[in-house]
């Protein structure tokens, strides 16, 4: 028996395309907004910015009271290095601005939750740079007398991430105390009125 193969082949591209219109399209809509920290702390939203093609990176992030008012942002060009380095490099700045302007009760929040496990179960995990900065975060932790850190889409982190993409532009650090620069005003104004931003998950069944 001589089996045709392009008529095989047709057949089972038939079958791969009937299977897949059968499966259901599932769309979920989260709903993400910036909480504030509670009366005597401080809230750090830090983030990291890569670009595809050049790998150079940069970083930002906003500081913020209990009533959301702006209290300091910063943003720097790295060079090139990773996303995951970027983020890391990001709350490492973020942690030394807390500290110098002497915030002891500091709400953490990022958008890599995976970066977030790795520090608060001090895992060893990645390339050495990686291990010594967790490292270096975790000893200086405990300077504060207290803090927490939490994940939050990126949806709700948008203040922080556009003062990182902002340093792609940068040549040197920045720092804006007071009132925020005219890039993120509207956004900084929105999270302190709890402005609910809509995160779109697709899924198929």
């Amino acid at each position: 028996m001589i089996l045709n193969f392009a008529k095989l082949c047709g057949h089972q591209r038939l079958k791969y395309q009937i299977g897949w219109s059968l499966r259901k399209f599932h769309r979920e809509v989260i709903k993400v907004k910036w909480e504030r920290p509670d009366i005597g702390w401080s809230k750090l939203n830090f983030d990291g910015s890569v670009k595809y093609k050049s790998g150079m990176g940069s970083i930002g992030g906003v500081i913020r009271n209990h009533k959301g008012d702006f209290l300091l942002g910063y943003s720097e060009p790295i060079g090139k290095t990773t996303s995951t380095i970027a983020e890391i490099t990001a709350l490492q700045r973020g942690l030394d601005l807390v500290l110098e302007n002497g915030l002891h009760h500091v709400w953490f929040e990022g958008d890599e939750k995976r970066l977030l496990e790795i520090i608060a179960n001090q895992i060893p995990v990645g390339p050495e740079e990686i291990q010594r900065r967790v490292k270096l975060i975790n000893l200086i932790l405990p300077e504060l007398n207290s803090y927490k850190m939490t994940h939050i889409y990126r949806e709700g982190n948008r203040t922080a991430d556009t003062f990182a993409r902002m340093g792609h532009k940068l040549s040197k650090p920045c720092i804006w105390r007071a009132r925020p620069p005219q890039e993120v005003l509207r956004l900084v104004q929105n999270d302190a009125e709890g402005i609910i931003n809509q995160r779109i998950r697709r899924r198929f069944n």
